[in-house]
């Protein structure tokens, strides 16, 4: 059984639409190529021209999942593809620059999009930069707060930021770069900003990358600024029970005390998109130089 798809130009065949994905919630294939489908013309612009990692349950999230960073020799040839460096030769990455890519993928059982931080032409040079806010434990509130301080610190720096639920424990905190530098030369600046945070707060806030070594404080995790690490991708849904998606929100929202890391599902994620709660922040990438040196006048 399949039923197809119009998507632009394209038309994308879904096979067994019927394949219960989400057991505890009896979401079906056909419920989540629904979702990206209504979704995508706020999720694209996040997705297109960057290499993607794909996170795939073939049997539903009851059953083996895995990540896929090749892309199949039977992908179909009007997906767009990337070839990049890796330590050993090289990998040839799916992009997703359209609708019909999209749904695609959905057909192949992807429910989880990761992108790299940065783009196909240039994948050297990342043009964001991610900071996760990882609790220790199921609290929101440690990560509400933690979000509040860095987003001061990065007023400070002059660096405008953006905030987006995991739909998991925390948040992470994304600022568009100016390319220029690269990979090594973002993530110690944002090792940097972290541990000036962490040294402002040092009873909630670490930058402790083991566990044991955290003493239930708040991970102030910058690892993901790396030459081929990826992030969640906004308005990607989790693999977990309620289908819940990682959703764009406003730093007026981040007030809001029915907020949550799971905050939004499938089923109203796209109310949250129409209110397009990044649009206030301005736009255009900053360099890296003048943040650093701001940085070290407040050390």
């Amino acid at each position: 059984m399949s039923y197809k798809v119009r998507a632009g130009r394209r038309t994308v065949e879904v096979h067994r639409p019927d394949k219960v994905l989400f057991p505890d919630d009896g979401l079906t294939k056909a419920d989540l190529v629904d979702y990206y489908r209504r979704i995508a013309p706020f999720m694209l612009p996040h997705l297109r021209g960057r290499p993607l990692m794909l996170e795939r349950h073939p049997d539903g999230i009851g059953g083996p999942g895995f990540m896929q960073k090749q892309t199949p020799d039977n992908c179909p040839d009007w997906v767009r593809r990337v070839e990049v460096a890796k330590a050993d030769g090289t990998v040839t990455h799916t992009v997703c620059d359209n609708t019909a890519t999209l749904i695609h993928l959905v057909d192949q059982a992807c429910i989880t999009f990761h992108r790299w931080l940065s783009r196909a032409n240039r994948p050297e040079q990342p043009d964001r930069l991610v900071f996760d806010l990882d609790p220790a434990e199921d609290d929101f509130e440690s990560a509400r707060r933690a979000a509040e301080q860095l987003g001061e610190l990065l007023d400070q720096l002059q660096l405008p930021s953006v905030l987006l639920t995991t739909g998991s424990k925390g948040l992470h905190v994304i600022v568009q770069l100016a390319r220029g530098a690269g990979f090594d030369e973002a993530r110690e600046f944002a090792r940097e900003v972290a541990q000036t945070l962490a040294d402002r707060d040092p009873d909630r806030l670490t930058t402790e990358v083991r566990k044991q070594a955290r003493g239930g404080r708040l991970y102030l995790d910058v690892q993901r600024n790396g030459y081929g690490q990826t992030a969640v991708a906004p308005f990607s849904v989790r693999p977990k029970p309620g289908a819940l998606v990682a959703t764009p929100v406003s730093w007026d929202q981040l007030k809001d005390p029915e907020l949550t890391a799971r905050r939004w599902t499938v089923t109203d994620a796209l109310d949250q998109a129409c209110t397009r709660p990044w649009a206030g922040v301005s736009g255009g990438g900053r360099a890296i130089g003048p943040a650093r040196r701001r940085l070290a006048a407040l050390r």
